[in-house]
């Protein structure tokens, strides 16, 4: 049987979660609204937070210590001990957009993608987002352009194929991938919520991909994680949480066979948020059949 555990309820804003690390034991998450990110210890159950001045849409470990985060339009370094922040790129001057969801390939190359001004859940100005990719020694590149929500990404095992989501058309998209060159082609759809569906799927968010080749999706607001067929498109599993806004999901523990799922109470309707107590949680899903793989540091 599937069982579902709570690990956090702090996390009180959308936010994405980076994978946890089998080297740490430690799962790292940001709670975007407030610009916090948080390190809970799996080993010792203690959890750090620091908060930084603006959104962070993700944080993703660095070999060489520290982790790179999107901090509003930047990707920039954090040195957890001193707090201390350096800008590594900065994109869109001038616009209302933020960096959302990233990963690194497997050459600790990282890939972050922006979305448009967000006044309301999942509700953005259309088509003002990018993917960019951001090389070991700085250097930023714009790939995709006319992305809505930038949002979850990962790579078959052997990096032929990158999947990527942009959740207002409700699509888990496919590129041939590059890892020498760090480029993606041949656009194509792999997965797509139909119309009518959106009590039942919502909009696909953060997404990570099994040991079997299988991508898990985050849905929010449809109370699940579902795995998909990336060949057929189909559904083969779908895990209900007490919380309407699923917003990311990743592999961890010391086999890789237990999934943690992040969620959201950022502006819940206050009737909402009486039905749904445990909202902006961080749950823990184990007795799993299947195992994830490990993530990729920063290597820049």
């Amino acid at each position: 049987m599937i069982k579902s555990v709570i690990i956090s309820t702090r996390l009180k804003t959308r936010g994405p979660l980076k994978e946890k690390k089998t080297v740490t034991q430690s799962l790292l998450y940001v709670d975007i609204v407030t610009g916090g990110i948080h390190k809970w210890d799996s080993n010792t159950g203690v959890e750090e937070k620091i908060n930084l001045d603006g959104s962070v849409g993700f944080a993703v470990p660095c070999d060489q210590g520290g982790y790179v985060v999107g901090l509003n339009r930047t990707i920039s370094h954090v040195d957890w001990t001193t707090k201390a922040v350096t800008t590594l790129a900065e994109v869109e001057q001038g616009t209302k957009n933020r960096f959302n969801d990233a990963k690194c390939d497997a050459l600790g190359r990282l890939w972050a993608g922006t979305m448009g001004f967000e006044s309301i859940p999942g509700i953005v100005s259309g088509g003002e987002g990018n993917l960019y990719s951001l090389s070991t020694d700085h250097k930023i590149t714009k790939h995709v352009g006319s992305i809505d929500i930038s949002n979850g990404m990962d790579w078959t095992d052997d990096n032929s194929v990158m999947y990527y989501i942009d959740s207002v058309p409700r699509k888990v998209f496919a590129f041939d991938f590059n890892l020498q060159e760090g480029t993606v082609s041949n656009q194509r759809t792999v997965v797509e919520f139909p119309i009518g569906t959106e009590s039942t799927y919502g909009l696909p968010d953060g997404m990570c991909i099994d040991a079997e080749g299988k991508i898990w999706v985050a849905c929010f607001s449809a109370s699940c994680v579902y795995r998909f067929d990336p060949e057929t498109g189909k559904t083969l599993q779908s895990i209900e949480f007490p919380a309407t806004n699923i917003t990311s999901v990743c592999f961890g523990g010391k086999n890789l066979d237990e999934l943690y799922v992040t969620s959201s109470s950022w502006k819940l309707p206050e009737d909402s948020k009486d039905k749904q107590p445990l909202a902006g949680s961080v749950f823990r899903v184990t007795n799993l059949t299947v195992k994830g793989r490990a993530p990729n540091n920063f290597k820049g």
